[in-house]
């Protein structure tokens, strides 16, 4: 049985507000915490992640999506996220603890 995309939306959004200031997580991250993939982490953020510190979510890479990327990157350096180029860097501020 699956879950309503509502429940599913909100889940990702409960998740996404536990990530700490002045850390980051992923899409895949914030996916296998709630049970989905990471496209569909995306897909609930950019469809109503505006109440939730939506920034604090990059991709894997550490790169922000092109549309918003400008603007999540200086909402996280304003967070004192330390970033590689475009990129953050996730070694050090990577949330959960525990990822890879």
């Amino acid at each position: 049985m699956t879950r309503p995309a509502e429940d599913v939306d909100e889940a990702v959004f409960d998740v996404v507000e536990a990530i700490p200031a002045g850390r980051v997580s992923t899409y895949g991250a914030i996916g296998r915490l709630v049970g989905v993939g990471p496209r569909r982490v995306a897909r609930a953020l950019s469809g109503g992640g505006s109440a939730v510190p939506w920034y604090r979510v990059v991709r894997a890479d550490g790169t922000a999506a092109e549309p918003v990327r400008a603007r999540q990157l200086e909402l996280l350096a304003g967070e004192g996220v330390p970033l590689r180029g475009q990129r953050v860097d996730l070694a050090a501020v990577g949330w959960p603890d525990d990822e890879d």
